[in-house]
């Protein structure tokens, strides 16, 4: 018989995210894996050192807001000892911003996603939506979350995300050079990353603004692999 695995869903912050749609999209596939799930609304429960131990995959979907130092501490404590940490778009990638260490942690950071022409915005999460290409690197052929799925376009949010070298990614999304904008030459971003920390492993996402985002097969596939992936 296979032994249960616990899974923690910590999910909240903006709601212009979608914390509770999005994260439920995915928790019937972590059951149908045989995790038990936990589902927490707010990131005190980082600071549930005992609980924490026993805990093999965190998917987080917590957008902006804060940590505590202690709820900070516990979660860095469970990866480095073994806890796996996925996420996917802000849930991950702009959460706590007021905690350097957490951005540390993670090894990449929203920054700005670049919208529209200025003339064309509505004051609409809209605004931020443009066309964009998902470009798979040489090492996302043979990794486990990425195999078989090649480059692939969407039109949403195009995070330009800064980051270290301790992050192993696996695709890239280039923001072009447009007209109104002030940089002069394009930009390439992480859009598919993994990164060991202690014995934890961490995956990371970037795209995933909102519910038909996640929808969409590659990004759904690329995110249900990495949750496994990223498992104790």
């Amino acid at each position: 018989m296979t032994e249960t695995k616990n899974a923690l869903v910590v999910r909240g912050g903006w709601d212009g995210h979608q914390p509770y749609e999005a994260t439920e999209l995915f928790i019937p596939y972590l059951k149908d894996n045989g995790y038990d799930v936990r589902v927490e609304e707010s990131p005190k429960v980082y600071a549930d050192a005992g609980y924490m131990a026993g805990v093999d995959l965190i998917m987080q979907c917590m957008t902006m807001t804060t940590i505590e130092k202690d709820e900070f501490a516990g979660l860095r404590a469970a990866v480095e000892n073994g806890t796996g940490l996925a996420g996917w778009h802000g849930g991950i990638a702009d959460s706590y911003r007021n905690t350097s260490d957490y951005l540390h942690l993670i090894g990449g950071q929203f920054a700005c996603h670049p919208g529209k022409h200025p003339d064309e915005c509505m004051g609409e999460q809209s605004d931020n939506y443009v066309p964009y290409t998902v470009n798979m690197l040489p090492a996302a052929a043979g990794h486990p979350i990425t195999k078989g799925i090649k480059d692939f376009d969407l039109v949403t949010e195009q995070y330009w995300v800064l980051s270290d070298d301790y992050i192993d990614v696996l695709a890239t999304t280039t923001q072009k050079v447009r007209e109104w904008d002030p940089w002069n030459r394009e930009v390439t971003s992480p859009a598919i990353w993994t990164r060991q920390w202690g014995k934890g492993r961490i995956f990371v996402a970037t795209p995933g603004h909102r519910v038909e985002i996640l929808q969409d097969q590659n990004v759904r596939t690329i995110i249900e692999r990495g949750l496994l992936w990223a498992s104790r």
